[in-house]
């Protein structure tokens, strides 16, 4: 049996769990949770969005974001404009059918969150985040280092 008092392995697990659960949701409403989450940076960025600042923010590289774009814009949900002074550079932005889809898949997936925190105490919630972020920090600083 798995050590369930190994950080490591519960973090794994607890994301996998969080996936498995989100993939579910994002499919009824015709959504990858890749796509929900390019989607999501995307409106969370200010245009016009480089698909460099996306990978960023999803924490995935260059390339790989670039393979969802295009898949993405075959599907109707993003559309991608080169940029004028560099032609190497490319834009995106959501479609009116990728904002139909999250209309609806935006409140799902939050009240899902809602559902598995709502166990938790106010200042439990409070731990969760800090702990997170002080995580997140941390693999930031690794990434930086491991890059040099």
């Amino acid at each position: 049996m798995a050590n369930l008092q190994n950080p490591v392995f519960m973090i794994h697990r607890t994301h996998n769990m969080l996936r498995r659960c989100e993939d579910k949701i994002l499919a009824q409403h015709r959504l990858t949770t890749e796509q929900y989450d390019v989607l999501m940076a995307i409106k969370g960025l200010n245009a016009p969005v480089r698909i460099t600042d996306v990978a960023l923010l999803v924490v995935r590289s260059t390339n790989s974001v670039s393979m969802i774009v295009d898949r993405m814009f075959r599907a109707g949900l993003l559309n991608r404009v080169r940029d004028e002074d560099d032609r190497r550079t490319v834009h995106v932005s959501v479609t009116d059918e990728a904002e139909t889809r999250l209309k609806t898949a935006m409140p799902a997936v939050q009240e899902f969150i809602r559902e598995v925190l709502s166990e938790l105490s106010h200042e439990d919630r409070k731990e969760i985040i800090v702990i997170l972020g002080i995580i997140a920090e941390e693999t930031t600083r690794e990434r930086q280092t491991a890059a040099v």
